[in-house]
């Protein structure tokens, strides 16, 4: 079990574990205290020496600000692109896009992060393509999307992040989404907030479905029954009624407009948990909720999220919503039948 957290005072840490929204994603059973990662004992050393010292470390910040460092280097990166030609590529469909930038980007963060951190561990979504494994275990482990939002950076489109989210004991500790043409760096830490740009975010406190705006995408899924249940789901909401449906072609930035109180729900089914991660983060420490959608929680590896401001609005969308499943990420390649 993964759980994200939203507590924000330290004593009453416990109790707000205990509300908060729980992602599954293959849980291990054991204590994380017994867990051997070469890199975790290294820092448990680093807090017993700082205990004495009547200290205590926040042991995953230098983490942090350097996947804020890289996010920024990518979004020049992704930036400079945008006015160049562009050499387009095509992964499992003509509409599942890739290009060298993308690429570019994950192998300079997979770089730096073997350089700075040798003991951590990576999923990105260019590597996963390239046939390298999508497992994540104990070892602290970066969940990368170099470029989520392909097609809109292809066309031009301004809506295209750098998702960076980084886990430990298979628990989510931070996010960081850099909208980088809007320049716009989305940031959080389990248990100490969310912000954009500096300033403190806050979901919705709407609880009237008739009063909000939901955001979903299409995918690049063109199965015809998956596209009949996608737009039959779009129907009912819009007609419950809602305010309007939106979407801006990257799952990060949008759930970080739920978290920004600009949206109040986010869902949509065939995404990756590279394109999640990081923005699970943020919409938690934002206030807000993570659900699957047909309820309970929210399993990262599923490829289906919904995230709301609130229970009242998340619920009431699943109710509407025609779920289809997708074929895990942390699914066998080459099942053995």
């Amino acid at each position: 079990m993964l759980k994200v957290y939203t507590a924000h005072a330290q004593h009453n840490f416990k109790e707000k574990v205990l509300q908060t929204s729980r992602v599954n994603l293959v849980w291990s059973s054991k204590n994380p205290e017994t867990q051997q990662s070469d890199s975790l004992s290294s820092f448990r050393r680093s807090l017993k020496g700082s205990l004495h010292k009547g200290t205590m470390p926040d042991l995953w910040q230098e983490v942090m600000d350097h996947a804020v460092t890289l996010a920024r280097k990518a979004g020049e990166i992704v930036r400079d692109a945008v006015q160049n030609d562009l050499k387009i590529m095509c992964k499992s469909s003509s509409v599942d896009l890739v290009t060298k930038t993308d690429q570019n980007v994950e192998q300079l963060i997979i770089t730096s992060v073997k350089e700075k951190f040798p003991e951590h561990s990576f999923i990105g979504e260019e590597s996963v393509a390239a046939g390298e494994p999508c497992v994540l275990t104990e070892n602290p482990t970066w969940i990368v999307d170099p470029v989520d939002g392909t097609t809109n950076f292809v066309h031009g489109y301004p809506f295209v992040a750098i998702s960076i989210g980084f886990a430990v004991n298979k628990m989510l500790e931070f996010g960081v989404v850099y909208s980088c043409i809007e320049d716009k760096m989305y940031t959080a830490r389990k248990g100490k907030g969310a912000f954009c740009n500096g300033q403190p975010l806050q979901v919705s406190d709407q609880k009237e479905i008739n009063q909000s705006i939901i955001a979903t995408e299409f995918g690049s899924n063109r199965d015809p029954d998956a596209v009949d249940k996608i737009f039959s789901s779009m129907r009912k909401i819009l007609c419950l009624p809602v305010h309007g449906i939106r979407g801006v072609g990257s799952a990060a930035i949008n759930m970080c407009l739920v978290a920004s109180g600009c949206v109040e729900a986010y869902y949509e089914i065939g995404i990756h948990c590279w394109d999640v991660a990081a923005a699970a983060v943020i919409v938690s420490e934002a206030g807000g909720v993570l659900m699957d959608v047909e309820g309970g929680p929210m399993d990262l590896m599923s490829r289906r999220v919904l995230a709301a401001n609130n229970n009242i609005i998340g619920e009431r969308i699943i109710k509407e919503i025609e779920a289809f499943s997708a074929d895990r990420d942390d699914a066998p390649v080459n099942p053995i039948k």
